[in-house]
C-alpha cells in the first residue's frame, strides 16, 4: 500500500492541494497553468482577433488535463491533514489475493455501523473506529473501489446525522460530533474518484452535509465542532468537483448561504474550507455565482483578500476569480466592492499561488474597458508583474505574461510597462519550451509594439531579431509574432526613424549592428538609400558579413538578401542597357540567305552569309570590323575561329531577329560569343538563361564565369543567391573565402541600387 502522506506543509501549500483549485483559475492559450474559469471577450478590435488573442476555453481543457491528477492528490493531503490523534492503519494493495481480505475488512466495518446507530458509549466508538478504518483505506485510490463496492456508501451516509435520542434521554452524548466528522472525512475520499460522486448523492449525502455545515448553531464552538463543519465542506468540495448536477443540488438543497456565512467563521480552517466550496460550486454555473453574490459574500471575501493568513486570501481570490469569469456584471459588482488594490497587493504576496491568481484576475479585468486597464497600472501593478515574469515558477511567469498582455492594450500602459523593464523579460519568455508561455509574452509583445514610444527599445535590445529568430511552438503564436513585426514596419518613419538613424551613428557598435539589422527588414524601400548609404547602414550590415562569427554571417546575408528584395531590383533581361546603336533587324528571311549578302564567315568549314548593313547597326566590334582598320573591312570571306557553328548561327540569328531561344546547353558558349562581339542584349538573354541554373553545387564556378565575361546581370544573380543561401553555403570548403571576396562586389551593387533617383529623398 502506498504510504500515508501527512503533509508539514505551511499554509499556503496545504492550501493548493484542495481539490476546488482544479476549478479556480488560470486560462489563457494553450497549456495555460491552471483556471476553471474562461476570460471574458473585450471589445478591442485586436483582441477579436483570433489569431492573437489566447483561447481561454481550450486552455481551461488542456490545463485540467494537467492537474486534475495533481488536484486529486492534493485533496487526499488536506483531507488527511489533521487525523486529530488516531493511529494510521496500514492495509495492504489490492491484489488479487488480497481483495477478498479488503473486502471482507470492509464488509466487517460497514456491519460495524448499520449495527450502531445509536447514542450508547460502545456503539459511538465502534462507529468512530469504522469510520476511521474506512477513511485510512480510501487514502489508498486502489481500494477505492473496493470499499464502494463493499457497501460502504449507505453506511457512511447514514452516520453523517446523529442517532435518535430516546424519549427522555437527556444524559451526555458521547462522541458527539467525531462520528459525523469520521462519516464526511471517508466520503470526502470516496469522492476523488467521479465515478461515486452521484452515487454518494443519490445516498443522501448531501442533505445531511448541508445540515452539518450548520451545526454551529446547535453546539458551543468547539474544535469538534469547527472540523465536522471543515469536513462537510471539504466533502461538498469533492462531490461538486467537475460535476454540474452536483454544484446545481448543493444550491437546491440549501448549501449556499450556510457557506457564505462561514466566510465569517473565527476559525481560519472553516473560512477556507467554506471559501474552498463556493470556489467550486462557482465555477461555469451563473446560478450559483448569483445566489453567492446575493448572500452577500462579496464584502467578506474582499476582506478576505487583506488576510495574512496566505491559505485564506488564496482561498478568497480563487472564489472572486470563479465569480466574475464570463460574467461582466458580477465583475462589475466586485470592482465596485473594492477588490482592485487588494488583488494587486497580492502580486507581492509571499504565497505564489496567490500571486498567480491575482495576476490571472487582474487580466480580466483588464479586458473590462480601457478605464479598468488604467487604474490598475495606476495601482502599482506593473512592477510586480514585471518581477513576476522572471520568477522560477512556470505558472507565475505565464500568468504576470497574460495580465500585461491585457494591459498592453491600453496606449500609455504600452509605454509604462516597457520604461519599467518588461521588454527584455517578455522577450526571454519567448525562449520557452512552454507554448503557452511562449504564446501569453508574444500577446504582450503584440501590444508593446503598439506604441511609437516603444519601437526604438524594441530595435535597440534585439527584439525584431528574437521575434525573427524564435522557435515558436503553436500556429496562434507564430502569428501572433507575424502581426508584431508587421506592427513595427508601420512604425518606421518620422520620429521613429529619426530616432534609430540618430542611435546608429552614436550607440555603441553592438546597437548600431542590431537597428541595421533590424531596418533592412522593416524600412520601406523609398527610405533605403537614407538609411543605408547616408547614414552608413550597408557598411554595418558589410561588417557582419565580414565578421569571423558566424552567426553575425549569417545575420548579414539575411539583412542584405531581405535589403535587395525591398530595393525591387529589375529582373536580369529588364535589366539589360540599350544598344550603344541604333537596332536595325532584317528579319528572318535574310539570316544565312545569300540575296544581297555581301560579306561570307567561314565557320567550322561552313559559309555564313551576312550583310554588312545589319551586322554594323548590331555591335560595336561589327562597327570596328567594317569601318575600322582591320583586314576583314575588305575581305569578302572572313574566317571565325574558337565558335562552334551552332553557336555563331544562333548569336546571327539574333543579330538579324533581335530574339533566340537560348538553352542552358549552349548558354555559357553563347554568352562568350556574346561578350566577345559586344552583343550586350544577348549577353543578357545567356545570363538570364545560367542563372535558373544556379545552385550551391556550381554557384561558384557561375561566380567565376561572369567575372571572366563581364557578365554583371549574372554575378548580381550569384551575389545574391550567396547571400539568400548563406546557411547551407558556409559549411563548405572555400566559400568562407568566396564570400570575403565578393564583399566589395556587394558593396557595389547595393550602393548602385540603393542610390538611384528616389522622390522622397527629402522626405527627412
Amino acid at each position: 500500500m502506498r504510504p500515508v502522506h501527512n503533509p508539514t506543509q505551511s499554509s499556503p501549500q496545504k492550501a493548493k492541494g484542495k481539490r476546488g483549485q482544479g476549478e479556480a483559475n488560470f486560462s489563457f492559450p494553450q497549456n495555460a497553468p491552471g483556471s476553471g474559469r474562461l476570460l471574458a471577450k473585450t471589445q478591442s478590435s485586436c483582441e477579436q482577433t483570433p489569431l492573437l488573442f489566447p483561447s481561454p476555453s481550450m486552455e481551461f481543457a488542456k490545463r485540467h488535463e494537467r492537474e486534475n491528477i495533481s488536484g486529486r492528490k492534493g485533496q487526499k493531503r488536506k483531507l488527511e491533514e489533521d487525523l486529530d490523534d488516531e493511529r494510521p492503519i496500514s492495509f495492504p494493495s489490492p491484489g488479487d489475493d488480497d481483495r477478498e481480505t479488503l473486502l471482507c475488512e470492509v464488509g466487517a466495518q460497514v456491519n460495524v455501523l448499520n449495527t450502531t446507530f445509536s447514542w450508547t458509549e460502545a456503539d459511538r466508538a465502534a462507529a468512530k473506529r469504522a469510520t476511521h478504518v474506512l477513511a485510512e483505506l480510501a487514502k489508498n485510490e486502489e481500494v477505492v473501489n473496493v470499499i464502494v463496492d463493499g457497501g460502504a456508501v449507505p453506511a457512511l451516509v447514514r452516520h453523517l446525522q446523529p442517532p435518535p435520542l430516546s424519549e427522555g434521554d437527556c444524559s451526555s452524548k458521547p462522541f458527539e460530533h467525531e462520528v459525523e466528522k469520521g462519516s464526511a472525512f471517508a466520503l470526502g475520499l470516496l469522492a476523488v474518484k467521479p465515478e461515486h460522486q452521484q452515487l454518494i448523492v443519490d445516498n443522501g449525502a448531501l442533505p445531511h452535509l448541508v445540515d452539518l455545515l450548520k451545526r454551529h448553531r446547535d453546539s458551543s464552538s468547539s474544535r469538534a465542532v469547527n472540523s465536522v463543519i471543515r469536513r462537510a465542506a471539504d466533502a461538498i468540495t469533492n462531490l461538486a468537483h467537475e460535476n454540474s448536477r452536483i454544484k446545481t443540488r448543493v444550491r437546491l438543497e440549501g448549501g449556499i448561504p450556510p457557506l457564505v456565512w462561514l466566510l465569517q467563521f473565527s476559525d481560519p480552517k472553516v473560512q477556507r474550507a467554506a471559501a474552498g466550496a463556493l470556489r467550486t460550486l462557482a465555477f461555469k454555473n451563473d446560478e450559483n455565482k448569483n445566489q453567492i453574490v446575493e448572500c452577500n459574500a462579496l464584502p467578506t471575501l474582499i476582506l478576505m483578500l487583506r488576510s495574512e493568513d496566505a491559505a485564506i486570501h488564496y482561498e478568497a481570490v480563487g472564489v472572486i476569480g470563479n465569480l466574475v469569469h464570463s460574467s461582466p456584471n458580477i465583475k462589475k459588482e466586485v470592482l465596485i466592492a473594492g477588490a482592485l488594490q487588494p488583488v494587486v497587493g497580492l502580486l507581492s504576496s509571499c504565497c505564489s499561488e496567490s500571486q498567480r491568481e491575482a495576476a490571472l484576475l487582474l487580466g480580466q479585468f483588464a479586458a473590462t474597458d480601457s478605464d479598468c486597464k488604467v487604474h490598475i497600472v495606476q495601482r502599482g501593478a506593473v512592477l510586480p508583474l514585471i518581477e513576476m515574469l522572471q520568477s522560477p515558477e512556470v505558472q507565475l511567469r505565464e500568468m504576470s505574461a497574460f495580465a500585461l498582455g491585457r494591459l498592453a492594450q491600453d496606449t500609455h500602459n504600452q509605454a509604462g510597462i516597457a520604461h519599467n523593464g518588461g521588454l527584455m523579460p517578455l522577450l526571454k519568455l519567448l525562449d520557452s519550451k512552454n507554448g503557452s508561455l511562449q504564446h501569453n509574452a508574444a500577446f504582450a509583445l503584440y501590444g508593446l509594439a503598439d506604441n511609437e514610444d516603444n519601437v526604438s527599445d524594441f530595435i535597440k535590445v534585439g527584439g525584431v531579431q528574437k521575434l525573427q529568430d524564435g522557435e515558436f511552438i503553436v500556429q496562434a503564436t507564430k502569428d501572433c509574432v507575424a502581426k508584431t513585426l508587421k506592427r513595427l514596419e508601420e512604425k518606421i518613419h518620422g520620429r521613429v526613424l529619426s530616432h534609430l538613424l540618430y542611435l546608429m551613428r552614436v550607440a555603441e557598435n553592438a546597437v548600431q549592428r542590431r537597428i541595421a539589422l533590424a531596418l533592412a527588414h522593416l524600412c520601406s524601400p523609398e527610405d533605403q538609400g537614407i538609411i543605408f548609404i547616408d547614414n552608413n547602414g550597408l557598411e554595418l550590415l558589410l561588417g557582419l558579413l565580414g565578421s569571423t562569427s558566424l552567426k553575425q554571417q549569417l545575420d548579414g546575408s539575411i539583412a542584405l538578401f531581405k535589403l535587395s528584395n525591398k530595393a525591387m531590383t529589375l529582373s536580369s533581361v529588364d535589366a539589360a542597357p540599350p544598344s550603344p546603336t541604333p537596332q536595325v533587324y532584317l528579319g528572318e528571311q535574310f539570316v544565312n540567305n545569300p540575296t544581297l549578302s555581301d560579306v561570307t564567315f567561314l565557320v567550322e568549314g561552313k559559309r555564313f552569309y551576312a550583310h554588312r548593313i545589319c551586322l554594323l547597326a548590331s555591335s560595336d566590334a561589327f562597327r570596328a570590323m567594317f569601318d575600322g582598320g582591320y583586314r576583314e573591312k575588305d575581305a569578302r570571306d572572313i574566317e571565325i575561329p574558337n565558335i562552334r557553328w551552332e553557336v555563331f548561327e544562333l548569336m546571327m540569328r539574333f543579330i538579324y531577329t533581335g530574339s533566340v531561344d537560348v538553352t542552358l546547353n549552349i548558354a555559357q558558349d553563347l554568352l562568350r560569343a556574346a561578350d566577345q562581339y559586344l552583343l550586350e542584349a544577348l549577353k543578357r538573354l545567356c545570363e538570364y538563361t545560367i542563372a535558373q541554373d544556379i545552385s550551391s553545387d556550381n554557384v561558384s564556378n557561375m561566380y567565376e564565369l561572369s567575372d571572366a565575361f563581364h557578365a554583371l546581370s549574372l554575378r548580381h544573380t550569384c551575389i545574391l543567391y550567396i547571400l539568400e543561401q548563406f546557411d547551407k553555403l558556409s559549411a563548405r570548403p572555400r566559400y568562407s573565402q568566396l564570400i570575403q571576396r565578393i564583399i566589395p562586389e556587394i558593396r557595389e551593387y547595393f550602393t548602385k541600387t540603393l542610390t538611384r533617383p528616389n522622390p522622397r529623398d527629402s522626405r527627412l
